[in-house]
């Protein structure tokens, strides 16, 4: 059974950070890339980061370039995204994802919201 749980997101003052992990299960976690996707109400599910499934390989939505890192540990089955800096407009529910061909898997999705 595929499983891609994230952690608790929660709430954070502005220029505040954060760490989500994103544990998976079920399928050959390395040989997958794996994302972090974000979404606001009535807006289109966003393309965060990605990383390759060696990890040498990292790309970014431009709005948290420089601020957010995207990294991996295959032999933990983890993917992390380290928020820094973080902005109001980074509230959204965040969701943890793995992509190989047509294949893809999805986690549940955790809040992060930004404010004071």
């Amino acid at each position: 059974q595929v499983q891609l749980v994230e952690s608790e997101g929660g709430l954070v003052q502005p220029g505040g950070s954060l760490r989500l992990s994103c544990a998976a299960s079920g399928f050959t976690f390395s040989t997958y890339t794996m994302s972090w996707y974000r979404q606001v109400p009535g807006k289109e599910r966003e393309l965060v980061a990605s990383i390759s499934e060696a990890g040498g390989s990292t790309s970014y939505t431009d709005s948290v370039k420089g601020r957010f890192t995207i990294s991996r540990d295959n032999a933990k089955n983890t993917v992390y995204l380290q928020m820094n800096s973080l902005k109001p407009e980074d509230t959204a529910v965040y969701y943890c994802a793995g992509s190989l061909g047509s294949y893809s898997y999805w986690g549940q999705g955790t809040q992060v919201t930004v404010s004071s």
